[in-house]
């Protein structure tokens, strides 16, 4: 698989480039879908570039907490931006920003989540494709027919076989995306549609955890993202409950 494609002096970074595909059809999805639903799209646009923000933060902070005895033997990794990104940390760095902003502006922040989650499934749906050009996140090895070689990875070992955990993130994130935008069109109450995006992502990322072989941290025999899937998935189921006793909504 390859990552860089030159066209004459332009070289075009596949991953960065779904990335920016990510974004701008978060942005776009979840716009048209605010209009629908009377939500402002001015604080839909200042959240966005909040949790655009707050995501890259909160992605490298869980980076260099989960390798932090890598970066204590070479520091020089604290300066290094073009990799370290952690999918967890980035979510978590951008909700918080944006329910700062939300808070700021006096408006309806789990009204705004509910709105922006499915979009931002989406969104990583786009980004595991950047990961699969790229040759990060990937899979232990395997003898079945369904695998990948790389031979110009910078991250996965090259002339292997190895399961494509990237497309199956990807296919997973896209069908979470479409089930919780048909959700929403039953207008359940409040909350639960975000409570959905907690319960379905931490499960299936804890399981695609298993297949992948890539240094993530670990805790035990948990890696970093599967004891975050855990609280996450305790989080979710919570709020749900909490959302169908407490919030107002059409059910």
């Amino acid at each position: 698989m390859i990552n860089d494609i030159h066209i004459g002096p332009v070289t075009l970074h596949m991953y960065g480039v779904m990335i920016a595909i990510g974004y701008l059809s978060a942005f776009l999805i979840s716009e048209k879908r605010a209009k629908k639903q009377g939500l402002d799209p001015d604080i839909l646009f200042g959240i966005f570039w909040c949790a655009v923000i707050g995501g890259a933060v909160g992605s490298k902070i869980l980076y260099y907490t989960v390798s932090i005895k890598d970066i204590l033997r070479d520091p020089s990794i604290l300066l290094n931006f073009q990799n370290g990104w952690v999918v967890y940390g980035g979510i978590i760095g951008g909700v918080l920003a944006g329910w700062g902003y939300c808070h700021y502006k006096k408006a309806d922040f789990l009204a705004y989540l509910d709105l922006v989650l499915p979009a931002v499934a989406f969104a990583q749906g786009c980004g595991r494709i950047g990961c699969f050009f790229a040759g990060c996140c990937y899979g232990r090895e395997t003898d079945s027919a369904l695998s990948i070689q790389y031979w110009q990875s910078n991250y996965a070992p090259n002339g292997v076989k190895l399961i494509p955990t990237q497309i199956y993130s990807s296919i997973g994130d896209f069908a979470i995306a479409f089930l919780l935008m048909a959700y929403a069109k039953r207008k359940p109450k409040k909350g639960k549609v975000a409570a959905g995006y907690c319960i379905l992502y931490s499960i299936g990322r804890f399981g695609i955890e298993m297949l992948r072989n890539d240094y993530r941290g670990a805790f035990g025999f948990l890696s970093t993202s599967q004891l975050i899937s855990i609280f996450i998935l305790i989080l979710g189921i919570g709020m749900f409950l909490w959302a169908g006793k407490h919030l107002e909504g059409n059910e």
